[in-house]
């Protein structure tokens, strides 16, 4: 061989390499630099990639910048730590104010060029506690059924969802108030840049939470700030008549909240102080927190943006759990019910079993009705919807607990259900059994069903009719399977509809 065909024999070699080492599973090039992940069986992962600067400092209380570019490989083989809890967690977890990571998941033999829908997870936990690294969201059945899995961190607590006057003169233009809403705008801006990286399709990006998730889906769907960011959406559990709080009641919680940490004041000193106090000592328990409208995030609440079609044109999911009330057992709208009390009581059971119509009651009345309200009114606009109704628990369940209680499909949506028993504490988690995993297997297939194709219908089990408010049909995964059921407790929910309505206008 000559020294020229050596030296050319050598370039196609590198040419060659390059091109092996840019298709390899578990490497990636996003805008930022690129990443080396993980490849486990047939799923490649990349985890904390950040899509944001650290919001510390001068940008605590700011909307998120865009994340730094590194140099060389950056390891995206672990978790980042998880934002900051504003509740007890166990001295092992990972808290930071720098939190602004994703994760990823995708099928690790995709072709190049490949246009994979995706979907991304907003998780739950009260906008207090929480994140994308919770090992019941691990995206791998989902990749399995050729999806794009992103879960996302956003800030909780007061670090996340915060008013005050001192902010509002500091920031005349905005926005304000809702830093963990504009931190998952930030996530799906960066979805749209870079998952193509990943195999994902930017134009096929499904949005889908649960709890607190699912109320910043219905509040994405509300805000003219997420148009064109996702494609569809589905909320689990999300409380759809949640209206969010007002500007100017927000600013006073935060007002009474600086207070108790010391500070007082609405100039600029105030924010001085407010961001010289540690992440921790503003991660203490300081009642509810909630979205809030800002006027611009957050223009309006869900329900009203739906009744005034101003919400997103984009195929919905909503559903909720037979037992949602578990959240907030001592709490019943029967206290309200006025002269609907005694149909109420009859709707749901009777006077001798009120724990039970409480339950029940309370289930239907802050998710269920919700759910159907806004199905009908997203229709009513001449958009598709599908609402669906989770009851199963496992068989040697069902004599003890009254219900699927709230967050309890996750680890069936996710297929996260555990192989052997877990013991905490007093308590044991059996291992899941061939029928809780048809019923994980079925809710996996319609969500992917539906990333895929806009219907969820397509998963090839039982059918899944589209929701008309003349039919009332809501799927129901339940002890009998998976069943359409028309007119769904068309009873109570019109009873809760009414009870909703009057104390509306109160």
């Amino acid at each position: 061989m000559t020294f020229r065909n050596l030296i050319a024999a050598a370039a196609a070699f590198s040419v060659l390499a390059a091109a092996s080492a840019q298709a390899s599973p578990d490497a990636a090039k996003v805008a930022q630099g690129q990443l080396h992940g993980a490849v486990v069986g047939d799923v490649a992962s990349f985890k904390a990639i950040p899509f944001g600067a650290p919001p510390v400092g001068e940008l605590r209380w700011r909307p998120p910048q865009p994340a730094k570019a590194w140099t060389g490989v950056r390891d995206a083989t672990a978790y980042g730590p998880m934002c900051m809890q504003m509740r007890a967690v166990t001295p092992d977890v990972k808290q930071s104010e720098d939190c602004l990571t994703l994760n990823v998941w995708t099928p690790a033999n995709h072709a190049a060029g490949a246009k994979l829908p995706v979907m991304v997870w907003i998780h739950g936990g009260s906008f207090t506690g929480g994140s994308g690294s919770n090992a019941i969201y691990d995206g791998t059945r989902f990749a399995q059924k050729g999806v794009v899995l992103v879960t996302v961190n956003y800030r909780l607590g007061r670090l996340g969802f915060f008013a005050h006057p001192a902010l509002t003169a500091e920031q005349p233009a905005g926005p304000l108030a809702n830093y963990g809403m504009m931190d998952n705008l930030a996530a799906l801006k960066w979805v749209q840049a870079n998952i193509a990286a990943f195999g994902g399709d930017p134009k096929n990006v499904t949005a889908f939470g649960e709890s607190a998730g699912g109320i910043l889906i219905n509040d994405l769907m509300a805000s003219p700030e997420a148009k064109g960011l996702f494609a569809k959406a589905i909320s689990e559990s999300g409380f759809g008549r949640i209206p969010g709080l007002p500007m100017a009641a927000a600013e006073k919680v935060g007002v009474d909240y600086a207070a108790g940490l010391g500070v007082t004041g609405s100039g600029p000193e105030a924010m001085k102080a407010l961001r010289a106090l540690s992440a921790e000592q503003l991660s203490k328990a300081a009642g509810q927190v909630t979205p809030i409208l800002d006027g611009k995030i957050l223009p309006e609440g869900p329900a009203a943006a739906f009744a005034a079609g101003r919400e997103l044109k984009v195929p919905y999911i909503a559903g909720g759990n037979s037992w949602e009330a578990s959240l907030f057992a001592t709490a019943t709208p029967l206290d309200r019910a006025g002269a609907l009390r005694d149909k109420l009581v009859a709707a749901y059971g009777s006077p001798a079993d009120l724990k039970t119509v409480q339950w029940d009651l309370g289930t239907e009345a802050a998710v269920i009705e919700p759910d159907r309200l806004l199905a009908r009114l997203h229709v009513r606009n001449g958009q598709k919807a599908w609402v669906y109704y989770d009851s199963y628990i496992p068989a040697a369940q069902r004599a003890t607990v009254h219900g699927l209680s709230h967050g309890g499909e996750l680890i069936y949506v996710f297929g996260t259900l555990p192989d052997h028993d877990i013991v905490r504490g007093d308590r044991t988690i059996a291992a899941a059994t061939p029928a809780d995993r048809k019923i994980s297997g079925a809710m996996t297939s319609y969500w992917a069903a539906f990333a895929k194709t806009s219907d969820p219908g397509a998963a090839g089990g039982p059918a899944w009719p589209a929701y008309t408010p003349a039919t009332d049909t809501v799927l129901e995964f339940g002890a009998d399977g998976v069943s359409a059921r028309p007119a769904f407790h068309k009873t109570s929910l019109d009873l809760v509809e009414q009870l909703s309505t009057a104390g509306a206008g109160r």
